[in-house]
């Protein structure tokens, strides 16, 4: 199963994606693969594994001749084997990082490579979980493609609703195959969401559910400590289990 996580900066999209993994290592759903499709990458982390070098830091090194190419090798087939090298592994989790751009503002070949080695790499893996930037680059890139389950992180605000159903208007639009889409509410009390209730309708996203405020997480962040760690009754995990058993991903 292909899972992808979006929405707008700030939103807890990594959290989120560890706290997936969490229950999935606990349902047993391993071998997992975590992508982190963020410039700004912190997914290792969360999950509690040493980043690995990044597909961006591995094409500049190659397009500046730091790296030589064997002799007989194409470059392609050069930075297939480099990717996989990259590959960070954990237990029962491995982990790929994209990174930044390999210009000013240049996602393309990246996002090529992206989208074509996590093809190639999804098919030894039960789950692939995929961790995007914020916004909507990595939807227009066609970097997310033949995914199963979409979640939209939005924070308890009309500015953040309102973005996730632009999210979804674009996935529409760009025709990626998703086949369902879930709107999850981070951080928010459920006075919240009673409030927001048009605005929800209005993104017309399936509504997931909401996670909690958990001083927990924050606890866990502010000392380095894997999000993959937190203890079971932790609130934001339990709901985050709520949400993914009404999206039926467990």
């Amino acid at each position: 199963m292909f899972i992808a996580i979006a929405g707008k900066g700030g939103t807890g999209k990594t959290t989120f994606a560890a706290l997936l993994v969490k229950h999935l290592l606990e349902a047993g759903k391993q071998p997992i693969l975590a992508v982190d499709a963020d410039a700004n990458a912190n997914l290792s982390q969360a999950l509690g594994i040493d980043a690995p070098d990044s597909i961006a830091e591995i094409m500049r090194a190659v397009s500046e001749e730091r790296e030589g190419i064997p002799a007989g090798m194409t470059k392609d087939r050069y930075v297939a084997y480099r990717i996989h090298q990259s590959l960070a592994e954990g237990k029962d989790v491995d982990l790929l990082v994209m990174g930044g751009p390999e210009g000013p503002g240049c996602y393309c070949y990246v996002n090529n490579l992206l989208r074509g080695y996590i093809k190639e790499l999804a098919r030894n893996y039960r789950y692939v979980v995929m961790d995007n930037e914020a916004g909507l680059e990595h939807l227009s890139r066609r970097t997310t493609q033949n995914v199963e389950v979409l979640f939209v992180l939005s924070d308890p605000t009309v500015k953040g609703v309102r973005s996730a159903g632009r999210i979804r208007e674009l996935a529409d639009s760009l025709k990626l195959g998703i086949e369902k889409k879930y709107l999850v509410i981070n951080r928010a009390r459920r006075e919240d969401i009673k409030i927001l209730e048009p605005e929800i309708a209005g993104t017309r996203l399936e509504y997931g559910g909401m996670i909690p405020a958990d001083p927990a997480v924050a606890e866990y962040d502010l000392h380095l400590r894997p999000l993959v760690s937190l203890p079971r009754d932790s609130p934001a995990v339990v709901a985050a289990g709520k949400v993914l058993t009404t999206a039926k991903v467990l």
